[in-house]
């Protein structure tokens, strides 16, 4: 099978979004005189990293808007019954700091010029299209995607197949001349493999294989990898590198 086009995840996929919340949300804490009440620095991040975590799975399952899981990520940390305007207000504040120290990983750059001839490229994303065009512009990436499609205006997000398949028409391919590259093993890994793509899993930071489910899925370390493994059949008769 020829891979016609490449579909990128944007966080902890091109941009290093783990680094950066935790250097944003540090700065932002101590700007605004909250560590005083944790017992250091890791254990604030830490709570908002798995308060994030929790509302953003809601906002992936339809449960609330995405603004919305933004205003209970404040308040939730904060413990406080803030208004709309005083929660966007805070995010606003901690967006600064975070946006201070957005990065792209090194490999980034290298392997869209390596595929750049060769292969279409477009983005999937479970967040909002507001949010990643501004991301991809401010890294100097937009201009590489013909496509970007993100959960909170397609209405279905990842890994259900439905996501998957929209940004596949919206390029006019078939699902199996596409390939998918995300950072999750499951939500990106297992749902593009599902879906029918070529799914790609690239394992930055655990460098080990993880199960997800069945799905046959290539991992890689870096996306140095990615150009060789895309102008290849790897699906057909490969075993998977989960299990």
């Amino acid at each position: 099978m020829t891979i016609r086009a490449v579909v990128w995840d944007v966080d902890d996929t091109l941009f290093d979004y783990t680094t950066a919340d935790r250097e944003g949300m540090r700065a932002h804490l101590a700007v605004e005189g909250l560590l005083a009440g944790y017992d250091g620095p890791e254990q604030a991040l830490t709570r908002w990293r798995e308060i994030t975590d929790q509302q953003w799975a809601r906002f992936s399952a339809g449960e609330v808007g995405f603004e919305e899981q933004r205003r209970d990520r404040v308040r939730i940390f904060l413990d406080a019954d803030l208004t709309d305007a005083e929660a966007d207000a805070w995010f606003r504040r901690y967006i600064g700091h975070y946006e201070a120290a957005w990065s792209l990983f090194p490999d980034v750059l290298p392997a869209l010029e390596a595929l750049s001839a060769s292969h279409r490229h477009a983005v999937l994303s479970n967040s909002s299209l507001t949010v990643q065009e501004h991301k991809l512009r401010t890294l100097g990436l937009l201009d590489r995607f013909e496509v970007v499609l993100c959960a909170a205006e397609l209405g279905v997000s990842k890994p259900e197949a439905g996501a998957f398949l929209a940004v596949c028409e919206a390029l006019r391919l078939p699902p199996h001349e596409v390939a998918y590259v995300g950072d999750h093993p499951e939500i990106d890994g297992r749902g593009a493999a599902e879906a029918g793509l070529l799914s790609v899993w690239i394992d930055r930071r655990t460098g080990s294989a993880q199960a997800a489910g069945e799905a046959v899925c290539r991992r890689i370390s870096t996306l140095a990898e990615l150009p060789a493994l895309v102008r290849a059949d790897t699906r057909f008769g490969a075993p998977s590198t989960f299990g």
